[in-house]
């Protein structure tokens, strides 16, 4: 099968976020060039003796992205052009050139498991499932994870923000809620907390095969963790199968414009006194989210930060 692949030119500052807005149009396995230095803890999980040489960062990246044939590419550039120019009003996405070009099938579903190896979050040990949990790791909280197609590994900023808070709210009577759930992670690591059950709602289909199967690596029935697809924002039938008032925590590891529309829309299903984390938010944003997080109603308990990112945790009084 022959692929059609787009290259987008923009900038270091804005690759995760645009990385994520593709992702949010349906765009799967998107590839990031970029000459960002790497860190102590990069080079611990690439586990070679001999490093490559990478020029110095220019500020540039590269996102590449690949369309079967038959799909309809002018819609989904347009798309794709229209989210950059909302974007730029907010965070320099540079250039945003995009270069097509045509190639053979590729593996691109599974190739990038090559750079996605064993880490940690403070004491968590988070591991493909492709590879061993050493010996001297046996005693630590271990969570196995295999993305797929789905988004969400745990190694990104605002994925571990949210990580941190949960284990800060979760007791052992914690419903929990997670908008966007991607992998599960974040679902199973409450559970891993302590919470008694997690609901998990995303747009993209891949996210029920991909956390079901993370789930059973994990040891997690399904009597404990159930995920729907839907957009909940604004579709009233998942809305009523998720329910109203009967979560202890909702959280939310999405874009800030989506968390703006979201979140007077997600108080109604936290209980009060509800706690509600969200992350995803670039730091230019912290204050739209903090304004929508008090607009519905809802009392800013603290805002944390990792990188440029930014997670804000408030409460359902």
């Amino acid at each position: 099968m022959k692929w059609n692949k787009f290259r987008l030119k923009t900038t270091t500052a804005a690759e995760d976020i645009v990385s994520s807005m593709l992702m949010d149009l349906g765009i799967q396995g998107v590839e990031i060039e970029d000459r960002i230095p790497l860190t102590q803890a990069d080079k611990e999980q690439m586990f070679v003796d001999i490093l490559p040489e990478i020029e110095a960062d220019d500020g540039t990246a590269y996102l590449s992205f690949y369309l079967e044939e038959d799909e309809d590419k002018e819609k989904v550039l347009a798309d794709v052009k229209r989210e950059l120019k909302e974007m730029s009003e907010y965070v320099d996405v540079g250039e945003c050139l995009i270069e097509e070009s045509q190639t053979e099938d590729v593996d691109w579903v599974n190739n990038w498991k090559q750079y996605f190896h064993q880490f940690y979050v403070d004491d968590i040990l988070i591991i493909p499932s492709w590879e061993d949990v050493r010996p001297d790791d046996e005693d630590k909280m271990i969570i196995h994870i295999d993305p797929g197609t789905a988004f969400g590994t745990g190694m990104h900023e605002t994925t571990q923000l949210c990580i941190r808070q949960l284990r800060k709210y979760v007791t052992e009577s914690t419903r929990i809620l997670d908008v966007g759930c991607g992998s599960g992670i974040l679902g199973m690591l409450a559970l891993k907390f302590g919470a008694a059950y997690s609901v998990g709602t995303d747009l993209d289909p891949c996210a029920i095969d991909a956390t079901y199967e993370n789930m059973e690596v994990n040891g997690i029935t399904r009597d404990r963790y159930e995920v729907m697809i839907g957009n909940i924002i604004d579709d009233k039938e998942i809305q009523d199968k998720v329910g109203y008032g009967c979560y202890d925590i909702v959280v939310a590891n999405i874009l800030a414009d989506v968390l703006v529309e979201l979140t007077p829309v997600i108080v109604s299903q936290l209980k009060p006194g509800g706690i509600y984390i969200t992350s995803g938010i670039i730091d230019d944003k912290e204050e739209t989210v903090t304004e929508a997080v008090k607009a519905a109603g809802l009392t800013v308990l603290g805002v944390t930060y990792q990188g440029e990112w930014v997670c804000v945790t408030a409460r359902k009084d």
